[in-house]
């Protein structure tokens, strides 16, 4: 059975840090999409998508439609789905580890969204992302999946949980080498 690793904790303790540390070190094909700040003059604006392929698009911003929205930023659904959804649903055919940073508010917006993440977890490949950490019914039923191990990021226990996952990815890589020659 597949590994799900999902980070939770509150904003700013290094949860996508993690993530993208965890892919340099483990050398693996990996798939799906990362979030990033948008900042302006030092203040937040907005977040975007990243797709590990190199594909970007704005996902949410504080000078967007309010027609989706999260706070005071409006959400753009057609960036998440035709760039978010879509690197998940290749990650899920072509890749042997899936990156989803992150299931959150904005995110659920989107049913696509919710499917894939559905998708992703029942697709017996390792999923590293994260998730809210605040309470949410779709979330909270993910947290709960026995396949998921939730790891809650703070300052003083980041580093740590970085290497214990860069070991995890690399004994799960190392399994599945002695499978495909044994």
């Amino acid at each position: 059975m597949a590994s799900v690793f999902l980070l939770t904790g509150r904003p700013g303790t290094g949860k996508t840090t993690i993530i993208r540390e965890t892919l340099s070190f483990i050398k693996i094909k990996a798939g799906g999409f990362y979030t990033q700040e948008i900042r302006e003059g030092g203040v937040r604006k907005g977040f975007k998508i990243v797709t590990l392929d190199g594909k970007e698009a704005v996902l949410s911003h504080i000078d967007f439609p309010r027609t989706y929205r999260v706070g005071k930023y409006g959400v753009n659904l057609n960036n998440l789905e035709n760039i978010g959804v879509i690197s998940i649903e290749e990650a899920i055919n072509n890749c042997a580890l899936i990156i989803i940073d992150e299931i959150g508010k904005m995110e659920l917006l989107s049913m696509r969204f919710r499917d894939v993440v559905l998708k992703a977890l029942e697709s017996n490949k390792p999923v590293l992302g994260t998730i809210m950490e605040s309470s949410d019914p779709y979330a909270d039923r993910i947290k709960k999946l026995s396949s998921v191990k939730l790891l809650t990021i703070t300052p003083a226990n980041r580093s740590l949980i970085a290497q214990r996952l860069q070991e995890e990815f690399q004994r799960i890589i190392n399994e599945d080498l002695f499978e495909a020659t044994g």
